[in-house]
């Protein structure tokens, strides 16, 4: 693969590195077709085709790009794998000297990040990062973010729920009556019988 150094307008605006325009591309098309593995010209591409076709013989249709240095963001990595996933289908891993850029049409964003998280900063070691990233992607997760997704959301309506049938039972609740009931009359002539009874005794003994 010949890497110019004009860059086409088109391709600047979908933020590719600057190495890669109209020309180049083609290349890269053209490089991938035999073994699935696009390097700068005069790269040996015998391990990484070794790894390509690992990865596919366990289910992973791979192909790797590798560009010399690191572009100016990282993010330029995945639009370069973007654009080669235009007319090369499968999983697309686009290898600088300390990052990496993936795309993929069966494999989650998120398990392509993991994977990825692990192999870079390599120095210009492809190989070693491939391997690293293909290794994971081999894996089989440990968990699913679909199901932890699933039960976040049943856990958030529980929660939703509880606090509208908290709200519902309070709403129903009367008022309590806070005010302080009249004191009941007392009953005719009650009061006037203790007052008698002690008279009474009182005199008795004075009339013995």
């Amino acid at each position: 693969m010949t890497v110019t150094h004009t860059s086409a307008f088109s391709l600047k605006a979908t933020k590719l590195p600057d190495e890669f325009d109209t020309d180049t591309m083609a290349e890269v098309r053209t490089d991938l077709a035999d073994n699935g593995v696009s390097t700068p010209d005069g790269d040996d591409q015998s391990e990484l085709a070794a790894i390509v076709a690992d990865a596919r013989a366990h289910g992973i249709d791979l192909s790797i790009v590798v560009m010399h240095g690191n572009p100016g963001h990282d993010s330029e990595l995945r639009d370069l794998a973007t654009e080669v996933a235009g007319f090369q289908h499968g999983t697309i891993a686009v290898f600088s000297d300390d990052w990496i850029g993936t795309t993929s049409d069966s494999i989650s964003r998120v398990r392509l990040e993991w994977a990825e998280d692990t192999a870079k900063f390599k120095g210009g070691d492809s190989e070693e990062a491939a391997q690293i990233l293909v290794h994971r992607l081999e894996q089989t997760p440990t968990v699913s973010w679909t199901e932890i997704t699933s039960v976040l959301l049943a856990g958030l309506v529980l929660v939703i729920g509880g606090l509208y049938w908290v709200k519902a039972r309070r709403d129903e609740t009367p008022a309590a009556d806070t005010a302080t009931p009249p004191d009941a009359p007392a009953p005719a002539g009650d009061s006037e019988i203790p007052a008698r009874v002690t008279e009474a005794a009182v005199r008795e003994p004075a009339s013995r």
